[in-house]
């Protein structure tokens, strides 16, 4: 469709501390060229195009307050029209009610998103293993994402599974240019930083920048405080800081080779790096080490810093770096880390001393708890169709996205492994709106999974297969003149090329519903079925709808 991913993979989360642990045994992070909206781009070309031509209406501005069942079928949805709203994307807006709505139709598909933006389902959600919630969180998703549609799919008896399964952040820092309350933003750190609790002792292994996120917020969570330090200089910044968010990257934004490159070959900082260096509140900059102290001091309005225990760290981690070999595991990970192409040229720093003038000045960066993603969600089926309570279907109501836990209620389980997070959004997403719109066409039998012949007057779909195959009646299916009349094409079939015969000739052999795969068997008579003899090493394959084992009747 058009969705593309740079070719750099960067090897983020890799977990615990020995091979057998959760986390990435292998690079896995993947960053969309064009980021957030080059990933919406594709899409968005298509839905305008049926907008265009009648097929779609948008109606922006509605909030769905309640889900309409008919006899135990969703047939709609039900709310309030809110005023209009000229704030820009992701602020808050008015919630106003101007009028009311409800709108019919033959299914429902629900991407509500999560609940990163009320902070309040965070915490009473918060998992008892990750300990007592924050007090303080900023937020990494606008308000908007606040979680109001669980209230509305409960109500209409859909379950919900998997509440405490979530993804927060452990780097984030307050948006200097804030578009929402408590707008916070995601550091994507490189190994070298070293990390302090807010006391300024150091987190031990495998708790190191960008390593295992669950396993740090909850060795945060002990500390009795919600936040946490950076300790880094200027050469550290410059080469391992990226940002979150499309803004923070207008490289990878806009698509320019150009400046991606150069930000890679950098001599300098990003410019987004150096605004937030320059106006964030979180950051202290220093030249020397008893500086810096005091103003991490002086920002969290405490004296929880000690220079004496703060500097006999840092510097025992420094001498490590004299020999090629040593015993501190963060050196370890930094230089195993470079060993990686991609980590070396765009990630990952020369090792060398913290403490050394030639890559100062010092740099300490208070790190919030940064909400973000929902990992649990409503129980659905492998079509993305919704159960309620009693694990039974609710006819006509599917669910994709974070709603959904990325799909089925929390595919993700406890933990997740970053890099695959927009997959599930991407493919839950396909298969409820491939599954909706089966059933649509095909009534409810047709969620099953089908095979797509192309014909040259468009898409004949075939092959579906599931519970429902029998509920489509055994009388053969119409087929477009296109495929009648055209002689048998070769179709990739999941992956794999695949000859698919004309569905006449299963017609002429008078086997009702079935479509006709691969070379004909023995006795059916048919032209179609007598040319596709002749092709060699293709086996016979039948697909009836009806249940009927078609080699009984050859």
């Amino acid at each position: 469709m058009g969705h593309r991913v740079l070719p750099l993979v960067g090897w983020a989360e890799r977990g615990g501390d020995d091979a057998a642990r959760h986390g990435n045994s292998v690079p896995r992070f993947h960053l969309t060229w064009g980021t957030g909206p080059g990933v919406v781009a594709p899409f968005e070309r298509r839905v305008r195009e049926h907008e265009a031509n009648g097929r779609i209406r948008f109606a922006w501005r509605h909030k769905v307050e309640r889900v309409v069942l008919t006899n135990g079928v969703v047939t709609g949805l039900s709310g309030k029209i809110l005023e209009a709203s000229g704030m820009p994307r992701g602020a808050e807006t008015s919630r106003k009610a101007i009028g009311e709505f409800e709108f019919s139709g033959q299914a429902v598909v629900v991407a509500s998103g999560g609940i990163g933006g009320n902070h309040e389902m965070v915490r009473k959600n918060w998992p008892e293993r990750l300990g007592k919630p924050p007090t303080s969180m900023i937020s990494g998703v606008p308000m908007h994402v606040d979680g109001s549609m669980v209230a509305v799919l409960e109500a209409a008896g859909c379950k919900l599974i998997n509440r405490d399964r979530m993804w927060h952040y452990t780097e984030g820092i307050r948006d200097w240019v804030p578009v929402w309350k408590d707008h916070g933003i995601r550091i994507l750190p490189g190994p070298s930083s070293m990390w302090f609790d807010a006391t300024g002792k150091r987190f031990a292994a495998p708790n190191f920048p960008g390593n295992d996120t669950l396993g740090t917020l909850e060795a945060i969570g002990k500390t009795g405080y919600d936040y946490s330090w950076f300790v880094l200089n200027q050469t550290i910044i410059k080469k391992e800081f990226a940002l979150s968010g499309s803004e923070q990257n207008l490289d990878y934004t806009g698509k320019n080779w150009k400046l991606m490159v150069s930000r890679m070959l950098r001599r300098e900082t990003p410019g987004p790096v150096a605004d937030f260096q320059k106006h964030g509140e979180d950051f202290v900059v220093a030249d020397d080490l008893q500086t810096l102290v005091a103003g991490m001091n002086r920002l969290v309005k405490s004296d929880l810093i000690h220079l004496e225990a703060l500097e006999r760290q840092i510097l025992a981690r420094d001498r490590e770096i004299a020999n090629d070999f040593g015993k501190d595991a963060q050196v370890m990970l930094i230089r195993n880390a470079r060993r990686s192409r991609s980590d070396r040229l765009a990630r990952v720093a020369t090792p060398h001393r913290i403490l050394d003038p030639k890559h100062g000045p010092l740099i300490a960066v208070k790190l919030n708890i940064l909400t973000r993603k929902t990992l649990g969600g409503f129980q659905c089926d492998l079509s993305g169709r919704m159960f309620d309570t009693d694990e039974q279907i609710i006819p006509g109501l599917y669910a994709a996205g974070e709603i959904a836990g990325f799909g089925g209620g929390g595919m993700h389980g406890y933990r997740a492994l970053e890099g695959t997070f927009l997959g599930g959004c991407l493919f839950s997403g396909r298969v409820a709106g491939r599954a909706a719109a089966a059933a649509i066409v095909y009534g409810a039998g047709g969620h099953g999974r089908r095979e797509e012949i192309a014909c040259s007057s468009g898409l004949y779909r075939s092959g579906w297969r599931g519970s429902g195959c029998r509920d489509r009646g055994s009388g053969p299916r119409p087929l477009c003149a296109a495929l009648q009349t055209q002689p048998a094409r070769r179709v990739r079939k999941f992956g794999r090329p695949s000859l698919v015969e004309q569905g006449k000739s299963d017609i002429d052999a008078g086997r009702p519903g079935c479509e006709y795969f691969g070379k004909s068997p023995k006795g059916t008579g048919s032209a179609a079925g007598k040319a596709s003899s002749s092709v060699p090493n293709r086996r016979a394959k039948h697909r009836r709808c009806d249940g009927a084992d078609p080699a009984a009747e050859t």
